[in-house]
């Protein structure tokens, strides 16, 4: 089974992208997703341990946690230390349901995949890019964005050139939303025809 990393910096498009795999039947699994659901289950009562108050009617208020890091950036890796490693364990076990189950392709949309430095035994990485126009439009369009928010968030993220550099394949979003479905469709057929000849 092929595993695919799927990246990109903020609102370059990799959740439209990642729908368009699993559109397409491919198995996908979200680390923001992941996330969501720590925050709302096992992951709650270690995040409200680092952030007193955080935690509200059992669940973390994302809301909250992002005004508390904002003012305090070098508390984010006490956060990273703890939620990180549950994600991971998630993609463990996704990888191996997926691979269980027959597919010859399965992606993991990892935001901060280059940033972490962690090998999740990846065959191909692909990069969603788009121009800083497009990104700062789409991502001040965002509910609770604001200008500090986003450049804070930008700041922690390699370049869109370096992510480029890195990966095996690129989406350009700024593209027609029909060219990106044929990119896509290009590549899970490219890594259905290289399984059949392995």
């Amino acid at each position: 089974m092929f595993k695919l990393g799927l990246t990109g910096s903020i609102a370059t498009g990799k959740s439209t992208v990642l729908g368009l795999f699993e559109a397409r039947g491919v198995p996908v699994f979200s680390a923001d997703a992941a996330v969501h659901r720590l925050y709302a289950g096992s992951g709650a009562a270690a995040v409200e341990a680092l952030f007193p108050g955080i935690v509200v009617d059992g669940r973390v208020d994302r809301g909250r946690l992002a005004e508390r890091l904002l003012g305090a950036q070098g508390r984010l890796a006490e956060l990273e230390a703890v939620i990180h490693p549950l994600v991971r364990a998630e993609v463990g076990a996704f990888f191996a349901a997926a691979e269980a189950a027959g597919a010859q392709l399965a992606v993991i949309d990892i935001p901060l995949l280059y940033e972490t430095g962690f090998d999740y035994g990846l065959d191909g990485v692909a990069v969603t890019l788009c121009s800083v126009a497009t990104q700062r439009t789409r991502a001040m369009a965002r509910p609770g964005m604001t200008v500090e928010k986003l450049d804070a968030i930008v700041a922690r993220q390699l370049p869109q050139a370096e992510k480029r550099q890195r990966a095996t394949y690129a989406f350009d979003t700024d593209m027609p939303l029909a060219d990106t479905e044929r990119m896509v469709e290009a590549l899970i057929a490219a890594i259905a025809a290289r399984a059949s000849t392995a």
